[in-house]
């Protein structure tokens, strides 16, 4: 995807805040890096990757918790997807093309923000 994109960070300002990427854990941070850095060496100064934490059992137990525990900056993602499979056209993958697919993507989100737009204005 940031490979798609390259243009994107080519064209941002040296001068601006890093772009975050929020990643799970089961990502490797420095392979990543070296990938990208072989398509745009320079693009490490405009983004940066951040782990997105995870609440062990020993957190859990010392708060009282048990089972799921909400973790804000994991809840974005969680929400994000939950959204997206209120789509129907996106319950089955059946794009050819990754094109098609983001095109169906971006199409439910567009939708999800003119409906939200839509509930603020009456």
């Amino acid at each position: 995807m940031l490979t798609f994109n390259i243009d994107y960070f080519k064209s941002k300002p040296d001068d601006i805040t890093l772009t975050t990427i929020l990643l799970d854990s089961g990502y490797h941070i420095e392979k990543l890096t070296t990938d990208l850095q072989k398509v745009y060496p320079e693009i490490m100064t405009k983004i940066r990757f951040e782990i997105s934490p995870k609440v062990s059992k020993q957190q859990k137990a010392e708060k009282g918790l048990s089972g799921f525990v909400v973790v804000p900056t994991r809840w974005v993602i969680e929400r994000s997807n939950a959204w997206v499979e209120r789509c129907k056209i996106l319950v089955k993958n059946f794009e050819r093309t990754l094109v098609n697919a983001t095109a169906k993507l971006n199409l439910c989100f567009i939708r999800l923000m003119l409906k939200r737009i839509a509930t603020h204005e009456i």
